[in-house]
């Protein structure tokens, strides 16, 4: 018998992700300004894909930047 892990989701899964929460999005992104994967943050299919919509959107309003200069 194989038991699997729990996996403790980010985000509600009835949770809305709004692009002008920036405190959430920031949580989502490397240092260099990568969207970090699905596999890493634990989300499903379907949150991935709103929190990507969501990022760049950010992204184009100015509210995240393309990249991180250091």
């Amino acid at each position: 018998m194989i038991l699997y892990k729990n996996k403790n989701l980010p985000i509600k899964l009835n949770e809305k992700i709004d692009y002008k929460d920036i405190d959430l999005l920031r949580k989502f992104i490397t240092d260099q300004g990568k969207i970090i994967s699905r596999r890493s943050n634990g989300l499903t299919a379907k949150q991935q894909k709103q929190l990507t919509k969501a990022i760049k959107r950010a992204r184009i309003l100015a509210l995240l930047p393309f990249i991180n200069k250091d």
